[in-house]
């Protein structure tokens, strides 16, 4: 395919796209970036340009698949299992013990719910699953289920599957991924798969966070919500709006986690800050229900 280049007035047109539909917010010198990431378009259209691909967008029904096709190209996607270990610790050494005292005074099974909004590829729901089935051994019977989203199908399928190669799993400790991973053979030498008792508790979704009302009811509420390393692609006004409806599906009590370069300071002060990019919203916040 013969190289052409992303002129600044159709990378400003992109860039206004992008944070129309997904709410990424690009800098200026994002626009090689996009460039390289739509090169594909245009060659499967065989386009001579990309001001001719993002004419044949704009004209083309919000349903079709090119549509998917685009945001996929141009969302990042970047995780590892075990990323920010910490996080998971938190989770196993903190979270599980509160929960399980409250469980003891509570009607009915006790149950956890977390919502990981911004999964990629499935590690870190993955690594959660682990984490939970390890910290819950000899404390009963538990209904946990995790909720993984992503605005990208093709790392939502990758996840769902649960097929990592064996330099991806390097992080797991090797007892745990015996203990949670078929390793293929054949064709699927040098692949492992997640076992079905980490897999039945996650429900992969396509959800895009800008998206009013979200694909759940207006009264769930999460114990935990994983959104790492996404609002950082926001700017100020989507992050106000978007960590204001965490608070309205955030059980109170209940924990938001966010990437390690990310940070609530001035967009929201409904929550405690406990260190590490984990915050807490009190007991005392009053519950606000979506339309």
């Amino acid at each position: 395919m013969e190289e052409y280049l992303l002129t600044p007035n159709e990378f400003d047109l992109f860039r206004k796209l992008i944070y129309k539909k997904v709410g990424i917010s690009l800098a200026d010198g994002k626009r090689n970036l996009v460039q390289s990431r739509l090169r594909k378009r245009l060659a499967h259209h065989q386009l001579s340009s990309y001001q001719a691909y993002y004419d044949l967008l704009i004209n083309t029904p919000e349903t079709d698949c090119e549509w998917t096709d685009f945001i996929n190209c141009v969302t990042t996607n970047k995780t590892d299992f075990y990323r920010e270990a910490h996080h998971f610790k938190f989770v196993a050494e903190q979270f599980i013990p509160e929960v399980t005292a409250r469980a003891k005074t509570a009607m009915g099974s006790p149950r956890i719910r977390v919502w990981h909004a911004g999964c990629s590829s499935g590690e870190e729901p993955y690594t959660l699953a682990i984490t939970l089935q390890e910290a819950l051994q000899g404390r009963g019977t538990w209904d946990v289920k995790q909720l993984a989203s992503d605005i990208d199908t093709q790392v939502l399928a990758h996840a769902e599957a649960g097929v990592y190669d064996l330099d991806r799993v390097a992080p797991i400790p090797q007892p745990l991924l015996s203990k949670y991973f078929l390793r293929g053979t054949g064709p699927n030498s040098g692949r492992v798969r997640a076992k079905s008792i980490l897999r039945d508790q996650i429900a992969f979704r396509q959800i895009n966070l800008l998206n009013s009302p979200w694909p759940f009811s207006a009264k769930t509420q999460f114990d935990i919500i994983f959104c790492r390393n996404v609002v950082i692609y926001f700017d100020k006004p989507t992050q106000l709006r978007l960590v204001d409806r965490f608070t309205q599906v955030l059980r109170p009590g209940g924990y938001l986690f966010l990437g390690h370069s990310e940070s609530l300071l001035g967009i929201s002060d409904a929550f405690e800050s406990l260190g590490r990019t984990i915050f807490r919203l009190p007991e005392g916040v009053a519950m606000k229900f979506a339309a």
